[in-house]
């Protein structure tokens, strides 16, 4: 029997991400402004945070259920996604993200990971085990 290595997503690495998406949609909003010849720049600061918080509370709900499992040579993800280890070619971290490229070319995301270094490390070792 199989143990089954769990990443779940991790609240605070979401609320962390999107704050640093937030700050980026005030900075661009504020730039296009400027470049636009308007006066009130800061309006694109609180449009930018209003846009971003808006789609952090929206999308919440499905993010941080998204959950993904290796269990054995196959790692299960949401929306039936299935990778077997002998077809992944790279793993490497995106911020609080784990990115899987397979030798397909398909690209899959372990989102709002607390420690993305460990899932990396995890599915590495994963991997040796099924190639030793």
């Amino acid at each position: 029997m199989t143990n089954t290595i769990r990443f779940t997503p991790d609240r605070g690495a979401y609320v962390r991400a999107n704050m640093w998406l937030a700050a980026l949609a005030m900075a661009g909003a504020m730039l296009v402004l400027w470049l636009m010849g308007e006066n009130a720049i800061w309006t694109g600061a609180i449009g930018g945070l209003a846009a971003i918080a808006l789609r952090a509370w929206y999308l919440a709900d499905e993010e941080l259920a998204a959950v993904w499992d290796l269990s054995g040579d196959t790692l299960t993800g949401p929306g039936g996604r299935r990778v077997t280890l002998n077809r992944i070619a790279r793993v490497r971290t995106l911020g609080p993200m784990v990115q899987i490229i397979t030798t397909d070319g398909d690209k899959h995301l372990i989102k709002h990971q607390p420690d993305p270094a460990r899932v990396v490390a995890e599915i590495e070792a994963a991997r040796a085990r099924g190639h030793a």
